[in-house]
């Protein structure tokens, strides 16, 4: 099934960070593909962590908190790599290819299947019986141009000068977490986010080099966020592509000679690179930006992302040690030996950087995952296992902690198994309940583990409409296999940073009290709702396998508060305004 709109046909794509992916198997047409089954209810009245006031758990006595309908997922659009492929318009597509190429294209790269007026049925021919030889011959088509949106050619407006920061006020130097600018919200929604533009700018530093890790790049506009200044200083783009799509991303770049290239290794099958980071080096120091937004323009216009900034850190005195300039976290060491896990020579260059630079400022800790199959005490350096080492070394146990709700948002989901004893309510929820070092009980009540993704209906209503939904891929073949995780889900709201209609593609999971004005972690990371992003456990628990190579940041109390070791970060929307 397709469903029409005014923005045209939409479909289910594959998660980005699948670990369970099938086939396309072959349809009448091939333009319209299956829609999600019968899984929308009408949305809850829940609020989530987004919202200030606490309407997510209606209580049903004082000490238990139940949730009503929880809201239908909603599904996403062809592949949304592959669709913004075909979005942008660096590559040109050969005049005439065969038809065995341009059925493989459709079935492997097809975008909105949006059409060209060449495209177009052509207007009916006179009332005349043509000959069986009659046939007119196709229009020559030079080259196969894609809209740059899913909305059209004419989608995307130029934001006005003081759309974009010119100081540095409202900034937020403690936390220095910070929201994505949107396009077409109240300007005071706006004030203190970020946009590229404003994150390249010489406000942050003079830039002298930088090196970008993600997922999906747009190079052209990608150049076009640096300051006219900075835009031919030497850039390395960290990427995972390959065969075609790794030479498609070679060609977008052949125009910019200060671009060069460093392909991620991704040894485990359906592995991606999905992190999001950006190193810059200035003339002043040295800065580290994570984030949740890809390098293409729908990422940075109508939809709700986060980062957190480092601060500028300076270049360390001549001679100093190799330990020095390290932070309370280890940030330092955990992003020097996330790096060395790329084994690539194009980062040496910057491994050495780092290592001259000051970063004991940094406040959070880094949570990092990279592909492999690890045993031992190597289990705890990446993915869900180091989230749960760190909360039982820097957390402790809390009043009723049974009532401190476990948060996650995403938006992305992939195979979590036929039902939540598989991997999400065993190794992931043991790890986003922990507090400490204390071992529950089996007598200990559960804690409640509520998901944020948005519904059908919140997808309709966004600013994008449905082509939001090609930024929120769950597939429906992984959709039909765990129906169980419905009852997880809650709809997204975001009304105090009028956001409510931007549609998150930022990652956020959190542990909240009961009255929601406090947090005892905060977590803002590219992992979607994956054993792909987070690993999972194999053989009797001896070993952990990660496909993905994923990055966030991890606040908790202990590192902002001196002194102390208190078990909130109070008050919760002092960190997190949505």
């Amino acid at each position: 099934m397709s469903q029409d709109s005014q923005h045209g046909k939409w479909t289910i794509s594959d998660s980005e960070d699948e670990d369970n992916i099938i086939p396309p198997t072959p349809q009448k047409d091939s333009n319209k593909p299956s829609i999600k089954p019968d899984l929308e209810r009408k949305p809850d009245t829940v609020t989530t962590f987004f919202k200030q006031e606490r309407k997510l758990s209606p209580k049903r006595n004082e000490d238990t908190h139940s949730v009503k309908e929880p809201s239908a997922p909603s599904m996403g659009s062809e592949a949304r790599k592959a669709a913004h492929v075909n979005q942008t318009l660096p590559v040109k597509y050969e005049s005439h290819p065969s038809p065995s190429v341009k059925r493989k294209r459709e079935t492997e790269e097809a975008g909105w299947n949006l059409s060209s007026s060449d495209d177009e049925t052509p207007p009916p021919a006179p009332k005349k019986e043509p000959k069986k030889s009659d046939v007119s011959p196709k229009k020559k088509k030079t080259e196969d141009k894609r809209p740059p949106s899913p909305h059209g050619t004419s989608y995307y407006k130029e934001e006005p000068a003081d759309f974009f920061e010119t100081n540095l006020l409202s900034m937020n130097d403690m936390y220095r977490f910070y929201l994505n600018k949107v396009t077409g919200i109240p300007k005071k929604f706006n004030t203190g986010a970020l946009h590229i533009k404003d994150i390249l700018s010489p406000m942050f530093g003079t830039l002298k080099e930088s090196v970008q890790f993600n997922y999906c790049f747009d190079i052209p506009w990608m150049v076009e966020q640096y300051p006219p200044e900075f835009r031919d200083k030497p850039v390395i783009l960290v990427h995972g592509e390959k065969r075609e799509s790794k030479a498609r991303l070679i060609e977008q770049a052949k125009p910019y000679p200060h671009i060069r290239f460093c392909q991620a290794k991704l040894d485990i099958a359906f592995g991606t690179h999905h992190t999001k980071m950006m190193l810059l080096w200035y003339e002043e120091g040295f800065r580290v930006i994570i984030l949740t937004s890809n390098l293409i323009r729908a990422d940075w216009y109508q939809k709700t992302q986060g980062m957190w900034m480092s601060p500028l850190y300076p270049r360390l005195p001549e001679g100093s040690p190799g330990t020095a300039g390290e932070s309370p976290t280890n940030f330092k060491s955990d992003l020097l030996e996330y790096l060395e896990a790329y084994r690539a020579p194009e980062l040496a260059e910057w491994i050495d950087r780092i290592k001259q630079h000051d970063l004991s400022e940094t406040r959070v800790y880094l949570i990092g995952s990279t592909p492999g199959r690890y045993q031992g005490p190597a289990m705890e350096k990446w993915g869900h296992l180091r989230l749960r080492k760190l909360l039982s070394e820097h957390t402790k146990p809390v009043l009723n902690e049974e009532r401190w709700h476990v948060l996650g948002q995403f938006s992305s989901i992939g195979s979590m198994g036929l039902d939540k004893t598989k991997w999400l309510a065993a190794e992931f929820q043991r790890t986003l309940t922990t507090l400490g070092k204390a071992r529950k009980s089996l007598t200990s009540p559960e804690t409640q583990m509520l998901l944020v993704y948005p519904s059908v209906e919140n997808v309709r209503t966004s600013l994008e409409g449905y082509p939001a939904g090609g930024s929120l891929p769950y597939s429906i073949q992984t959709a039909q296999k765990q129906l169980w995780l419905h009852s997880y889900f809650h709809g997204w709201h975001a009304d105090v940073t009028g956001r409510s209609n931007a549609m998150p593609h930022i990652k956020t999971y959190m542990r909240v009290s009961p009255d929601y004005t406090q947090l005892a972690w905060f977590l803002v990371t590219s992992a979607n709702l994956s054993k792909a992003a987070w690993g999972a456990l194999e053989k009797n628990n001896t070993q952990i396998m990660v496909r993905s190579y994923e990055l966030g940041v991890l606040y908790l109390p202990s590192a902002f508060i001196a002194g102390q070791c208190l078990c909130v970060l109070a008050p919760a929307a002092s960190l997190w305004v949505l």
